[in-house]
């Protein structure tokens, strides 16, 4: 892609920055909202796990051949817009009848299809603005994502105060329709399905490499059994933190919107700081900082039962998830350059971190109810320790520098 971006393709850029603002709710449906929603409904953390981790192992499932779907498309906006359509719809779903068939029922499609949405949007992502300027623009997506969470939190909030559940009926509806509208008004024509899935922007004889490259890369094993690690210790912490103070405090959608509101906030100025970190200090120590938060934020959380505490255990977690969310990737991208399986290797990694993820809250809902939230916030902290040991024993083929600094320095 040339240095200069044209008038036509910025407006595309445009575009995306608007669908990553309204797509940080419509891609999630109810999100953060449900365990809180759901346990002023009698739910209790046990079944919420098992809700969450049923949804993670269809969501987990689908992801790598979504991403081989992803790979394989010409129509990646058509990849965005019906997932959202569809996500929406279940939410709805659940709030109007919480019961176990919709609830079930719901989150399971919601993991399904919106599976989808996290390979296409990477990329539709890569093809418009190809390797070069991948860093940055996923930075600036996270920046566009989480500060529409923190609009949608907002709006929430407000929506929820004035107007109860009919405002976030409202507002899910609003957003769904901005997210398609700015889908469409991305340029397809712009869109180098070539460069989208890891192809070289020469060679246009070259085709993908076997899915056996998958397999046989050790970058990217160590980076999915990373991620597992850090996703089983992280995922359930959020979640728990919404049930225990919305129960407290009898307000669901008020509660979750100030806990998870200050870890977007943070998560915001990850994202602006992301690219600058990135090139002083590499890809790899951006790593360490975010792998390193999260043992920290359970110590917080498992030392301290006021609301006061939710400030720093979800800073930290706007550090530590933020920062991981960036570099995952950028990560993926650089190990399979050149290979035309950027995609599928990112959905693949999304599996196996789907399968920390899935597992925990089964054990975070036992954890609790055995010995009460501070223990799962101790124990989940804890074991996300070895991710960081991990990491820093493979990191070298984890996050290898980009193929033109090698050559600059070779």
């Amino acid at each position: 892609m040339a240095d200069q971006i044209s008038t036509d393709v910025r407006r595309s850029l445009i575009a995306l920055a608007t669908l990553n603002f309204f797509l940080a709710d419509a891609r999630d449906g109810l999100g953060p909202f449900l365990d809180g929603f759901l346990a002023t409904h009698g739910w209790q953390p046990f079944t919420l796990g098992v809700v969450a981790t049923v949804g993670g192992i269809l969501g987990m499932i689908a992801t790598p051949f979504f991403g081989a779907l992803v790979d394989a498309s010409d129509h990646k906006r058509t990849l965005i817009i019906i997932p959202v359509l569809l996500v929406t719809a279940m939410a709805l779903w659940t709030l109007a009848t919480p019961n176990n068939f919709s609830v079930f029922g719901g989150q399971s499609a919601t993991a399904i299809v919106g599976a989808v949405i996290g390979p296409a949007l990477m990329g539709l992502t890569l093809g418009l603005v190809g390797e070069r300027r991948f860093t940055d623009q996923v930075s600036r997506n996270e920046f566009w994502n989480h500060a529409g969470n923190v609009f949608s939190l907002a709006a929430i909030y407000l929506g929820s105060m004035y107007f109860g559940l009919n405002g976030v009926v409202g507002l899910m509806v609003m957003t769904a329709a901005a997210a398609i509208l700015a889908t469409l008004a991305i340029d397809p024509r712009h869109i180098d399905n070539r460069v989208a899935r890891g192809m070289n922007t020469h060679g246009a004889d070259e085709g993908p490499s076997g899915f056996s490259v998958l397999t046989h890369s050790k970058g990217l094993i160590l980076l999915a059994l990373v991620l597992m690690i850090f996703h089983f210790g992280n995922a359930p912490i959020s979640r728990l933190i919404a049930q225990n103070f919305s129960i407290q405090l009898g307000s669901p959608f008020r509660t979750t919107a100030i806990t998870t509101g200050v870890s977007q906030v943070a998560m915001i100025v990850v994202a602006l700081a992301a690219p600058r970190l990135i090139s002083r200090f590499g890809l790899a120590s951006i790593f360490i900082v975010g792998l390193m938060a999260l043992p920290i934020r359970g110590a917080i959380a498992g030392s301290f039962s006021n609301f006061a505490a939710i400030y720093p255990v979800q800073i930290l977690d706007g550090i530590g998830a933020g920062l991981i969310g960036i570099a995952t990737p950028l990560a993926a991208e650089r190990i399979l350059s050149g290979t035309g399986r950027f995609n599928v290797g990112l959905g693949a990694i999304m599996t196996v971190q789907g399968i920390g993820a899935s597992s925990s809250n089964l054990v975070a809902g036992w954890l609790t109810d055995k010995g009460g939230y501070s223990l799962a916030y101790w124990v989940h902290g804890g074991v996300a320790a070895l991710a960081l040991v991990l990491f820093i024993f493979g990191r070298k083929a984890i996050a290898p520098p980009l193929k033109r600094e090698q050559a600059a320095t070779g």
